[in-house]
């Protein structure tokens, strides 16, 4: 007894392998894009602690001030505690 093998058409095999192919890219892409995102939020995470360091520190040298970060000029942060508010 012979045994049949069924086959599609070569282009459409070609047009199946490219997409597979295609895909397995992005996925790459996808894995690249995710390591560097990763490695940006690692980075993000560090500058803000960063940041909050130089905050406390003004804040033990000057006491709750906005500062004008084009001219480095502070005014204090009033309260509802204190008189005047």
């Amino acid at each position: 007894m012979k045994v049949v093998k069924n086959k599609i058409k070569q282009e459409e095999l070609d047009a199946i392998v490219a997409k597979q192919s295609e895909l397995g890219a992005i996925i790459n892409q996808i894995g690249g894009f995710e390591a560097r995102k990763h490695e940006l939020l690692h980075d993000f995470a560090l500058l803000n602690g960063e940041l909050e360091g130089l905050k406390a520190d003004l804040e033990k040298a000057y006491g709750s001030v906005n500062v004008d970060l084009k001219t480095g000029e502070y005014t204090p942060i009033e309260t509802k505690d204190e008189p005047g508010s």
